[in-house]
């Protein structure tokens, strides 16, 4: 019956939602290149990952795509002036940038 559908349900959101932790080593690697030449960019991107010391495969595969965007439209997106457009609109990048902005 029902019951049984929604816990198969939630079971598939589970599964969707949480992706492996990455390691210790590509978080330092990912905080090493989020590194920026805008200092407003390096103020939020160093308070995330004081943050968020650990990080899923999903977490590290957005911060990578936004990690490609030039430095000023990094900064709109993180302060919510622009949002995700084109390649950029996927689960992992929202998550991720989510979770930049609530920090």
């Amino acid at each position: 019956g029902a019951p049984r559908y929604i816990n198969t349900f939630s079971w598939i959101i589970v599964l969707i939602t949480h992706s492996p932790l990455i390691s210790a080593e590509r978080l330092a690697r990912l905080s090493w290149r989020a590194r920026r030449g805008l200092l407003e960019n390096d103020l939020i991107l160093k308070k995330f990952f004081k943050v968020h010391t650990h990080l899923s495969e999903d977490d590290a595969h957005g911060l990578e795509s936004l990690f490609d965007l030039p430095d000023n439209e990094l900064l709109e997106l993180f302060l919510g002036q622009k949002e995700p457009e084109g390649a950029l609109v996927q689960p992992q990048v929202l998550q991720v940038l989510e979770k930049i902005r609530n920090v």
